[in-house]
């Protein structure tokens, strides 16, 4: 009985691990896709954060932006009217080593932000 139990227990276990390393390869196969800076901006420009993450998978970062402190004050001076104005959600996304500038170098990082859920601007940086 023991025995039945031990070999149920490590054909679990190496089926588990199989599953686990099959999954972390297609991450990486996905993950190690790069574009060129054309390619990268005709294929993700105004598109939506759920083709962005099913194409390039998670970022390595997301970031939110936020008011200023103050920013309501000075909006007003200038003639906005918050009161009228819909709320508008910016998010950002980074991703590492995505985007191809010459065939041997990768931006270090791209940033795509989603202003109410589509990508509205793409950034690449190697200076963070």
């Amino acid at each position: 009985m023991q025995s039945t139990i031990n070999k149920t227990v490590k054909v679990l276990l190496t089926a588990a691990m199989l599953v686990t390393v099959s999954l972390s390869q297609v991450n990486a196969a996905s993950a190690s896709k790069t574009y060129t800076e054309d390619q990268f901006l005709n294929s993700f420009s105004g598109k939506t954060k759920k083709v962005i993450s099913d194409k390039l998978g998670a970022p390595f970062k997301k970031e939110l932006s936020v008011k200023p402190a103050g920013a309501t004050g000075f909006l007003g001076k200038v003639g906005a009217d918050e009161k009228d104005s819909k709320r508008v959600n910016v998010e950002m996304w980074y991703y590492k080593n995505l985007v191809k500038y010459d065939p041997k170098h990768a931006y270090k990082e791209t940033e795509i932000t989603f202003v109410n859920d589509k990508v509205m601007n793409i950034a690449f940086f190697n200076n963070r």
